[in-house]
């Protein structure tokens, strides 16, 4: 198991919750149970992935779990541009929140490019400060190739 709170995509991806819980309290009552539950829903989602996908035992199924969140990032985009467009939130909140989304999203992808990489049968891996530190499979004693990188 992996410690989900040493991800630096997972901090961003709740800094970005959080800031969209806070940034929806001023929608219209009507959308409480529509676009505001919808975009909560949604955010929460990313942080709430990667943490799930943590706790799983193979690169695989974090891998899995990586592209989950990646849907509800991309989700959340566009519950963000609905917004807007309804004129629940500013231009400048909206860039705000958008380009915060970008930044997870494009985070997202590296580290599903290299858990992706380093995925293979019977492997485990550590990940540590938000770099992934490769694979070591079962009985060999020397690095992989990403975890060499990774260290230095």
């Amino acid at each position: 198991m992996k410690d989900f709170r040493r991800l630096q995509v997972w901090g961003k991806a709740h800094e970005l919750a959080l800031k969209v819980y806070s940034e929806t309290r001023a929608f219209p009552s009507e959308e409480l149970y529509g676009l505001t539950a919808q975009a909560r829903r949604a955010c929460a989602s990313v942080p709430a992935n990667l943490a799930e996908g943590c706790g799983r035992k193979t690169d695989r199924e974090l891998a899995r779990f990586l592209q989950i969140g990646m849907g509800s990032a991309t989700e959340l985009e566009y519950h963000l541009l609905l917004a807007r467009d309804l004129g629940y939130l500013t231009d400048e909140c909206y860039e705000e929140l958008q380009a915060r989304t970008v930044e997870v999203q494009r985070m997202l992808a590296a580290l599903i490019r290299r858990v992706q990489k380093s995925s293979g049968p019977a492997t485990l891996t550590s990940l540590s400060g938000g770099r992934h530190m490769g694979a070591v499979r079962p009985n060999q004693g020397h690095r992989s190739r990403l975890e060499s990188e990774s260290l230095g």
